[in-house]
């Protein structure tokens, strides 16, 4: 199996990713209001992540992610769910993925000026599972070995569920980069790419500069892109540039649309506007970044905004 990533770059000069799954079914009326997150809507209501996931590839995304984020065995059998009810939900958020992009793909008209799309499966961070913040922090009270032991069986059903590539996402740690690189190597054939949130322009959440994550990360061969997500865009373009100075890999950007979060207020502050979001999507791209989407408070209307802006004009990769 080669880089599913490649083809795109050489092709059409970048890979359009998806926005924000959570905030998409929010829009439509799904409440996510607890530990579970947007993992809930795959017991409750597994289509409609499927149609999400439509949407986003109508919409001109290459690349959509599972909604196996926050899907992990201990946080759905601390829900009461059975160990085994939890695999079969963790299988089925790939399983929707992959049938969206069939569903879209065998659509002959959807294929004028298109590569067959990628389906991704998320690979959330311990953080997400403790649904305390701390994906954005990395002070977890946990070593590399125990994370390596947390991410094991989740990473084998995804490794094994027929995504094209794993998406290693949201990162707070250089601990936790270390751990799924680990499992990286233990299956052959398996891609991924590794995302971090980061403090600002130079530093992932635990406060290393991301371009030793990049050295590090860089000796693998099936790391199939090295970047950012859920950061405000201010950041992006020192990130790209601290990357870029440091790795040959594709440089990955889906930060979330720049609004802040109130958690007093629980809501939203500052206006999210996809023409502006699809504007910075060709500064990063002219960059360096070769892999451009959104994550939270980005929605299908972000992803055309950056498909329109891709698909007229070619950035070929050098």
């Amino acid at each position: 199996m080669s880089n599913p990533v490649t083809p795109f770059l050489r092709v059409q000069g970048a890979l359009i990713l998806d926005g924000g799954l959570a905030t998409e079914l929010e829009r439509r009326g799904h409440d996510l209001s607890d530990e579970l997150w947007s993992a809930r809507v795959l017991r409750d209501d597994p289509d409609a992540i499927r149609r999400v996931h439509l949407a986003y590839y109508q919409a001109g995304a290459d690349c959509c992610t599972s909604a196996s984020y926050q899907a992990t065995i201990p946080g759905f059998v601390h829900s009461g769910m059975s160990p085994d009810m939890a695999r079969d939900l963790i299988r089925l958020a790939a399983q929707l993925v992959v049938e969206a992009r069939d569903e879209f793909w065998a659509v002959e008209d959807n294929h004028a000026g298109r590569l067959r799309p990628v389906a991704a499966a998320s690979v959330g961070p311990y953080g997400a599972y403790l649904a305390d913040g701390s994906e954005y922090r990395g002070n977890y009270e946990i070593d590399e070995a125990g994370l390596v032991d947390f991410h094991r069986e989740r990473w084998a059903l995804l490794a094994g569920s027929g995504a094209d590539i794993l998406a290693c996402e949201t990162i707070p740690s250089f601990a936790e980069a270390r751990a799924l690189a680990r499992l990286l190597d233990e299956w052959p054939g398996v891609y991924a790419w590794f995302s971090f949130t980061c403090l600002d322009g130079a530093h992932i959440s635990d406060g290393t500069p991301i371009a030793d994550c990049a050295r590090f990360l860089s000796d693998f061969e099936r790391v199939a892109a090295i970047g950012i997500n859920c950061t405000p865009p201010r950041f992006v373009p020192d990130l790209i540039r601290a990357l870029t100075a440091v790795t040959e890999k594709p440089v990955i950007v889906y930060p979330n649309s720049g609004e802040t979060y109130d958690p007093v207020a629980k809501r939203w502050l500052g206006e999210s506007v996809p023409s502006e979001f699809g504007t910075y999507s060709r500064e990063w791209r002219k960059l360096g970044a070769g892999l451009i989407g959104g994550c939270c408070r980005t929605t299908p209307d972000h992803t055309r905004q950056i498909s329109d802006r891709f698909r007229r004009h070619k950035f070929p990769m050098k």
